[in-house]
């Protein structure tokens, strides 16, 4: 079953209950008419019944309750509804005066006290009757029960007429609150169709479409802007994802077009045995160079990876960067480059991948440094974190390169780093490392001067992954 359209069920939603409102409304309008009508005839029955008091309690020199018909037929002959009947006391309870319109003995039935009663009641005839009832005294000491009807005809037919206008209109009200809700829904969810279009024209080629927000309602305006980013996250992947494809195609290229041209020449005329071992020598030297950039880019897809699990542990950093500075100390004495540590702290995190971080600056410091200089590693507190140094002095790095020495294959020397072996993914790899340990890597040189590569752990972060769950 193909699901709803949303504006639909929106719009039904408001519908019904818009619907379920005006049920309610009209309902209790009704009661509150019925109540209202209740109590304007208790009201007037009340004041009639004080009035009839007042006439039957007068002395007028012992004139008889007959005598007194006239003015209790004026009372009431302005009302063509009422009707007013009077007993003698017991035992004989005859029927002293009946005024108004006619009733049957059954109003007889209806007992009477020294107070005001009511009673609601049904003639033989159908008609709804209220009735006042009361025991009055004459001037003469008799009682005698006084009972004042009203026929609620007038009533029922207000009510009636009520509820009939109310059942046409209703039908009425509720097609026009499902049109307004249809027509409010759709109105409102108007931005989603401009989601829509511009969810249609997003492709991997072309991700540099944006959502509008201004005008936009707030939580439209939050998913537009959440959407945004993702856009432009996306964007930024796929077009780092397109220069990384293309540096290493330029990379994998040069080894490659070398190893095909030296076996083409070889390959023209027969060479002695010495020439043919050059030949495979210098191609063993390109074959290493694919293979160290094949490794780092399997390294890099490692670290990279947003899910990569990795085992933290308490590290010495000073004891790693002996054991760092153990693994260059025979290249660094061949060149007269003198070795230091100093300072000393703990971290939480993976040995062998900030070994293979402090590897990666240290033969950069080492392949940089002048003959006879020091590379320095310093570990030290730092901004509220943890930092660890690799500086050393050589001709460093102008400032327009140090934004992009982080990225992959970014030489600053290109022709002297191929010469020198680099692969261009050594400090992308150390970025990497530091951005899975929730750190930062920072980088500060110029020309001719000191060149500082700094490794910032959070202290407090690897401490909570430490403490025990």
């Amino acid at each position: 079953m193909k699901p709803a359209r949303l504006s639909l069920r929106l719009g039904l939603s408001v519908s019904l209950m818009g619907a379920g409102l005006v049920l309610l409304l009209a309902t209790l309008a009704v009661l509150a008419l019925s109540h209202e009508l209740n109590e304007r005839e208790h009201t007037n029955l009340a004041n009639k019944m004080e009035q009839i008091r007042h006439y039957l309690s007068v002395d007028a020199g012992n004139i008889e309750l007959s005598a007194r018909a006239h003015a209790l037929q004026d009372l009431i002959s302005a009302h063509d509804n009422l009707n007013l009947t009077l007993y003698g006391p017991p035992p004989q309870r005859a029927r002293l005066m009946s005024l108004g319109f006619g009733l049957d003995n059954q109003i007889a039935q209806i007992p009477a006290s020294a107070r005001l009663n009511f009673q609601s009641w049904s003639a033989q005839s159908g008609a709804r009757l209220l009735t006042a009832s009361q025991l009055m005294a004459l001037p003469n000491g008799q009682r005698v029960r006084v009972l004042l009807s009203v026929n609620r005809a007038d009533d029922r037919n207000l009510l009636n007429a009520y509820l009939k206008s109310t059942l046409i209109a209703v039908p009425i009200l509720l097609l026009l609150i499902g049109i307004t809700a249809w027509w409010l829904v759709r109105r409102g969810l108007q931005p989603l169709r401009q989601f829509r279009r511009i969810a249609a024209k997003v492709s991997a080629q072309d991700l540099s479409h944006r959502l509008t927000v201004d005008k936009l309602p707030q939580e439209l305006s939050e998913l537009a802007r959440a959407i945004n980013f993702m856009l432009e996250r996306l964007d930024q992947g796929v077009q780092q994802l397109t220069q990384f494809s293309d540096d290493l195609a330029h990379e994998l290229r040069s080894p490659i077009s070398n190893l095909m041209g030296k076996a083409q020449v070889t390959l023209t005329r027969d060479r002695s045995a010495a020439e043919y071992r050059a030949v495979l020598e210098s191609s063993v030297e390109e074959l290493e160079r694919l293979s160290r950039i094949i490794t780092d880019m399997l390294f890099l897809a490692q670290v990279s990876h947003p899910v990569a699990q990795i085992t933290f542990e308490p590290i010495e950093l000073a004891r790693e960067a002996e054991r760092v500075m153990d693994l260059f100390s025979l290249s660094a004495e061949d060149r007269g480059i003198e070795l230091i540590v100093s300072g000393q702290a703990s971290i939480q995190g993976d040995r062998l991948m900030v070994q293979r971080a402090l590897s990666n600056l240290v033969s950069n410091a080492i392949r940089h440094s002048p003959d006879g200089e020091q590379v320095r590693i310093s570990i030290a507190p730092r901004k509220g974190m943890l930092g660890l140094e690799v500086s050393n002095r050589g001709k460093g790095i102008a400032g327009e390169h140090l934004p992009q020495v982080f990225e992959r294959f970014y030489r600053a020397d290109n022709s002297r780093s191929r010469l020198e072996g680099g692969t261009g993914l050594g400090l992308a790899i150390v970025r990497s490392i530091m951005d899975l340990h929730g750190g930062t890597v920072e980088v500060s040189s110029g020309e001719n001067e000191l060149t500082v590569f700094r490794l910032m752990f959070a202290v407090r972060l690897f401490a909570d992954k430490s403490a025990p769950t």
